[in-house]
């Protein structure tokens, strides 16, 4: 048996899963983001839930916003600050009695897909974040491509491709630079595409909802697709996916499925594209189940 953690800003997912990837368990709790040793509680808290009802797993995959550092052992560029410089990995390992294996969330997310979701059976899969951040991970042969840096598939922190004139040098990103597709892609950033394009204070899901009668939000929308087209065409040209799946908040713009590749096609380095683009299969469970799967049954140990 197999747990998944999805440590969150505001909860605190768990889930147990079987061999065969069946439920056993599921439990949410609140996260406490600000507290990072009443996170470390909370995470323990939350895997004696589920052992209670699944038994004791052989097996514990954490899913976390930001990464662990090759460099220090020490997690970076999290927006729950109260993990960054903290070696995270070790503390829940000591607290938890026994090793586990800790990925970035977005990793997780690809991960889920491309196993058992939306892209399972494909080769190459891009899994996508677009929500309150953008990021990405990427999977070839259903296994992480994981690089010396532990940075891979972080597309929300490059440039925009193709900027125009009236895009540069663009908002600031808390990454220290400007102008990355994070600011332009997010649901913050459409929201302020709409702000800055003369409409009032609306939220990405109240744009989306009055794309179809108000051309203003019709306009941002095809702003956004278009550059959404443009970020994942130096995905395509670089890594060359079967299957891009998008997962997030912004994930559910049906539009977006149909119209993306309609356009990407301008900026793909090819006289054709055939790379897939969907929505995940899992929804909200994604991390969770991409946290568990960072352990595959065949390398489970009799007991931990």
């Amino acid at each position: 048996m197999r747990i998944g953690i999805d440590l969150g800003g505001t909860k605190i997912a768990g889930i147990a899963l079987d061999d065969d990837d069946n439920t056993l368990a599921y439990e949410r709790i609140p996260a406490s983001s600000q507290d990072y040793g009443l996170t470390l509680r909370k995470i323990v808290q939350l895997v004696g839930l589920l052992e209670s009802k699944a038994g004791r797993a052989t097996a514990i995959g954490i899913g976390t916003p930001g990464a662990i550092s090759p460099a220090t052992g020490l997690m970076r560029n999290s927006n729950s600050a109260c993990l960054n410089l903290r070696p995270l990995d070790r503390d829940l390992e000591a607290v938890l009695g026994r090793p586990l294996r800790l990925r970035n969330d977005a990793d997780c997310f690809a991960l889920s897909e491309a196993t058992s979701g939306a892209a399972a059976g494909a080769h190459s899969v891009f899994g996508v974040i677009i929500g309150t951040g953008v990021g990405g991970g990427l999977v070839f042969n259903g296994q992480l491509v994981t690089g010396p840096n532990a940075i891979s598939g972080e597309w929300g922190h490059c440039p925009l491709p193709y900027a125009r004139d009236d895009e540069r040098p663009g908002a600031a990103c808390y990454c220290g630079h400007s102008g990355c597709i994070e600011t332009f892609l997010s649901g913050p950033g459409m929201a302020m595409l709409y702000r800055n394009s003369g409409g009032g204070a609306l939220t990405a899901r109240e744009i989306i909802v009055q794309a179809g009668s108000d051309p203003l939000a019709a306009e941002v929308l095809d702003n956004y697709i278009d550059r959404l087209a443009r970020a994942l065409s130096v995905v395509i040209n670089i890594f060359d996916p079967e299957i891009i799946v998008l997962g997030g908040g912004l994930s559910n713009i049906d539009t977006l499925y149909e119209r993306t590749p309609l356009r990407w096609g301008e900026y793909v380095f090819s006289d054709s594209v055939q790379t897939r683009l969907v929505k995940n299969l899992h929804g909200d469970d994604s991390g969770v189940r991409g946290a568990a799967a960072l352990y595959t049954p065949g390398e489970l140990p009799e007991s931990i």
